[in-house]
């Protein structure tokens, strides 16, 4: 790592970004195999540097981060920028937040956590984890709606069909279904306080998938939803029934799972810093939420140029949150053109360049789509300096394949979708 200590990402003191220094076990997580080279872009050198910069080891997250979601990164990627480039009490911003890796991560280190995103699933499945209720909560919350005598009637045979229901029971026998409709009954009538809102997000995200840890059938892709024709026909090639499913096992199951790791510690970080978090549902391109000057890091990965269909993913957990699919999706900024792409990502750097305090940073994590064809910091670099901003270097973190990646036919650090490669930019001081 020696070499890296070159790029001197910090004007006013003697370290960098990538440096071994700052602490024994990062020195460990680097490979000795870092390769350093130069990009040109639009007649602009950008240092390019590939290495594996958290170690097999530190690619274990906070138990609170496991929610199935599709086109997010892990928790150690911010993780990595927010140790290195902020202090506690500092703010960290995603203006595309998804499942909320990024502020969760934050809030984990004692920073405060800005959140945004147009698809309003992201505050349901993120802010409950910031205040998580305890196990014996959620327990009593669950036993008082009733779903156990509901799951006792549908086992006796006493629940059958509705009208209408064609579509979801495509994916859910009938008693697993009325279940879900008790629970969201009580959502809808009550559903504000800490421990239904958790119980919201565990429910929403415990909807479908492939293993009888979810409600549903087995559904393909794992743990996201799949079209209702698509999924008849996969039912009727591998001659699959939806089961019925405990709804109240499973919500207890999984939120064991995910407090886990949750301690007294966790606890107390997560009640310093509430009270300044903010989460918006609103255009990455107008935080009208987010003071000027007020953000020292932003680590984010924007929606790519048509690589995953939100709306077709999440249509499942728009139904049973009461959202309109189509109107969610619509708000969502996915271009196909390229050109489309690059001015939409030059305005939102705009807007962040506002929010960020002099020598704030961003790390936009980005990747190659249509076979590679198109890289997306080719495009990134450019709208970053229209927006005036530095562009500090590109970093590309080698990660190993995974079963996940391999479902959707990307290979080891192909197809950009399995690579998490990093354009990191610096606001002027």
């Amino acid at each position: 790592m020696r070499e890296l200590r070159d790029f001197r990402l910090e004007q006013r003191r003697q370290s960098t970004l990538f440096d071994d220094s700052s602490d024994a076990s990062d020195a460990r997580a680097a490979t000795t195999t870092t390769q350093l080279e130069t990009l040109e872009v639009e007649g602009r050198a950008i240092p390019l540097i590939t290495n594996e910069f958290w170690s097999r080891r530190q690619r274990q997250s906070h138990s609170l981060h496991e929610l199935s979601y599709r086109a997010c990164f892990k928790g150690e990627l911010p993780r990595f920028f927010i140790e290195r480039l902020t202090k506690p009490g500092d703010v960290v911003l995603d203006p595309f937040m998804g499942r909320g890796t990024t502020c969760l991560e934050a809030a984990l280190l004692g920073r405060v956590p800005f959140g945004n995103d147009v698809n309003p699933l992201s505050r349901i499945l993120l802010e409950p984890r910031l205040q998580p209720p305890s196990l014996d909560e959620t327990r009593g919350r669950l036993d008082s709606i009733g779903l156990e005598r509901v799951f006792d009637d549908a086992r006796a045979g006493s629940h059958e069909s509705r009208p209408g229901d064609e579509d979801l029971e495509v994916f859910f026998h009938p008693g697993t279904l009325a279940q879900l409709r008790v629970l969201q009954e009580r959502l809808v009538r009550e559903g504000a306080d800490p421990i239904d809102r958790w119980l919201r997000m565990v429910a929403t995200n415990r909807l479908t998938g492939h293993s009888p840890g979810f409600f549903s059938v087995r559904t393909m892709p794992p743990n996201q939803a799949v079209r209702v024709e698509s999924q008849r026909r996969l039912n009727e090639k591998h001659g699959l029934e939806p089961p019925l499913r405990d709804v109240r096992e499973i919500i207890q199951r999984k939120s064991a799972s995910l407090l886990r790791d949750h301690d007294a510690k966790t606890r107390s970080l997560f009640d310093a810093v509430r009270d300044r978090a903010r989460f918006l549902t609103s255009d990455a391109r107008d935080l009208q939420g987010v003071d000027d000057r007020s953000v020292r890091l932003v680590v984010t990965s924007p929606p790519f140029v048509d690589i995953v269909d939100y709306a077709g993913d999440n249509w499942l957990r728009c139904w049973f949150n009461g959202i309109d699919a189509e109107e969610a999706s619509n708000s969502i900024t996915t271009p196909r053109r390229i050109e489309a792409w690059q001015e939409f990502v030059t305005e939102v750097f705009r807007e962040l360049e506002r929010c960020l305090v002099p020598g704030g940073w961003i790390v936009f994590e980005v990747g190659e789509v249509r076979n590679g064809s198109i890289r997306l910091e080719e495009h990134v670099v450019p709208a970053a300096i229209d927006a005036g901003l530095e562009v500090v270097a590109i970093a590309v973190h080698s990660q190993e394949f995974t079963k996940t990646a391999n479902c959707w036919g990307v290979a080891n650090n192909a197809k950009g979708t399995n690579s998490n490669r990093l354009v990191i930019l610096r606001r002027g001081a």
